[in-house]
């Protein structure tokens, strides 16, 4: 084992807070309302998938948005990808920023992500075959995903952004502005069906590294005329294609980036992937990766600590369903919630297949509890994209809310809007509570990407869903429990600045629980960096622990709850606010 001793001593870690913070008893259902403040903040956002009769793969997939602070004023900004990548004069993302409060002003005008995106498809009318259709020239054609982190190291995030065609990087030059770097970084020139990213720094060099997720080898020109029905086209399934790639970068340190992928262990041309999480699968203090393939078996990568990765889905029990099914994986999440100080994978599937729920139960293997389970019975009819674990209620334990959105009228399920779940945990199982939420929240809708943080400083965590070729949703907490919250912020010094592969741990009396800073997620999208704990009543964590990526280890002792601290590697508890 190569964690530091000390954090060996917290056994517990990963154990939901309980004890000390009385939450409600198994079954009942708190007082939780997600309310849609949409237009009351601001946010007037409508995707364009640019469908017009073609039925054209990517229409159907994008896209996402991720809370960032852009600006480091401490508030969680917002960023949301476009549709259809447009031409020059419209952005290839919109930038929202926060007043604290959770009102929003659009800031993308000079920006830098109104640059003029490199081209556009040419096809011809709606209605006419894709395979006539010309090619994309050398540029996005869709929007797809977005992965925020610093990798320069100077207190900025910067910006990655997914597509059909060629990913674009924008470095972050501070006062809301941004610039393409993404010949410069030595990302330019590679065509692909981009999905979910991430910042990970999987070396622990101190500088984020870059995983590029990729779908299938589709083009304009390539593009498979598929009909169920022998008459009328239809979206094809992703067996028309192959598979492709996920890319893995290095991070050289001078602002370029070196491609990795077959060295350490990445390259499988069989993979389509959709989404990917950052997890610590065997608890060794080295950042793990976990990717959820479409129609292909999902992909565990466990980091050797010497620059390579080994893959371990099947033997570690999550490849395939418990039928030995490769399923639709798109969204998927991570985190510590059973008490075994290991994560359990949260993984959206089509419908009719359910979504899967691995939990660890023995050393390095994985066990799907969903289809013996009221949170399979209530997703085997939905069609899963983004999903993440959240203590919607503050009561310490980790909560779930997954996104719906049908793909094609032709197709089985059909096409168009599906109920969200909201999954309550109620200690020993899972009980889906989006109905008493909120009529607004439980109203269908054509999801795909979702993200959650805490947009107006009150200590409950607020989400936001996008949807395909419809608007984006923000829904506020509010929570009426008087549960209260701990929120950490981490600064890395000699670790990379962002502090993604930290782990945290909150201790209350015997009981505790840990959570690591990540990039990456849900589908397409990113949740906030900074850390929120769940403490129920209590008025204090009695310890709060980091042991941060360069594997130096921290007791900052106890933290009033009802603030949210800066905690800088070294140094401690450098800000604290209300």
């Amino acid at each position: 084992m190569r964690l530091a001793a000390a954090l060996v001593a917290c056994a517990a870690c990963g154990v939901a807070i309980a004890a000390q913070t009385t939450p409600p008893a198994a079954g009942a259902i708190p007082p939780v309302r997600l309310s849609d403040v949409t237009a009351a903040a601001g946010l007037a956002v409508t995707h364009q998938n640019g469908a017009a009769g073609r039925k054209l793969l990517p229409e159907t997939m994008g896209s996402g948005s991720a809370f960032v602070d852009v600006d480091g004023d401490g508030d969680q900004d917002l960023l949301i990808v476009s549709g259809v990548w447009p031409p020059q004069g419209s952005a290839v993302a919109r930038l929202f920023t926060n007043d604290g409060k959770g009102h929003f002003t659009e800031a993308t005008a000079g920006s830098g992500l109104d640059a003029a995106a490199p081209s556009r498809v040419t096809a011809p009318p709606g209605g006419a075959s894709a395979r006539q259709a010309g090619p994309v020239a050398g540029g996005l054609e869709y929007g797809m995903g977005i992965a925020a982190g610093d990798f320069d190291n100077d207190g900025a995030p910067d910006l990655l952004l997914t597509g059909v065609g060629n990913n674009r990087l924008f470095r972050n030059l501070g006062n809301g502005r941004f610039t393409d770097v993404t010949a410069k970084a030595g990302l330019a020139g590679r065509r692909a069906f981009s999905t979910s990213a991430m910042w990970l720094d999987y070396d622990k060099d101190g500088r984020l590294d870059l995983l590029i997720s990729n779908y299938v080898q589709w083009t304009p020109e390539t593009d498979v005329f598929c009909a169920p029905d022998g008459k009328a086209k239809s979206y094809c399934t992703p067996e028309a294609y192959r598979g492709s790639t996920s890319w893995l970068y290095r991070n050289r340190g001078d602002g370029t980036f070196e491609d990795v992928t077959a060295r350490a262990g990445f390259f499988d041309a069989t993979s389509k992937s959709l989404g990917v999480t950052l997890l610590d699968y065997d608890q060794d203090g080295w950042p793990d990766v976990f990717i959820a393939n479409d129609t292909q078996p999902n992909k565990l990568y466990r980091n050797n600590g010497n620059g390579t990765f080994t893959e371990l889905g099947l033997k570690a029990g999550v490849a395939f369903s418990l039928e030995g099914r490769a399923r639709a994986g798109m969204g998927v999440d991570a985190v510590e919630l059973d008490g075994t100080g290991r994560p359990t994978l949260a993984v959206t599937n089509f419908a009719g297949e359910m979504l899967g729920l691995f939990r660890p139960d023995a050393a390095g293997q994985y066990t799907d509890s969903a289809p013996s389970s009221d949170i399979g019975r209530a997703t085997r009819q939905t069609l899963g994209w983004g999903c993440f674990f959240f203590d919607v209620d503050l009561d310490g334990r980790q909560d779930l809310l997954v996104v719906n959105g049908r793909l094609d009228p032709l197709r089985a399920y059909g096409a168009g809007a599906d109920t969200p779940h909201l999954f309550y945990n109620a200690g020993q199982r899972f009980v889906d509570i989006a109905g008493q939420a909120g009529e607004a929240f439980a109203k269908p809708k054509t999801g795909r990407g979702a993200a959650f943080a805490d947009i107006d400083g009150d200590g409950d965590l607020d989400a936001i869903v996008t949807t395909n070729g419809g608007p984006v949703y923000l829904y506020r907490n509010d929570l009426s429990a008087g549960a209260r919250s701990l929120r950490l912020r981490l600064v890395g010094t000699t670790s990379n600045r962002d502090a993604i592969g930290a782990r945290v741990t909150v201790r209350i009396g015997r009981t505790s629980a840990s959570r690591l800073v990540r990039t990456g997620s849900s589908y397409l999208s990113q949740s906030e960096l900074p850390l929120t704990f769940g403490l129920g009543a209590a008025a204090k964590a009695d310890d709060v622990i980091v042991l941060w990526p360069s594997g130096k280890h921290e007791a900052l002792g106890a933290l009033a709850a009802g603030h949210a601290y800066t905690i800088t590697e070294g140094r401690g508890v450098t800000g604290t606010v209300p």
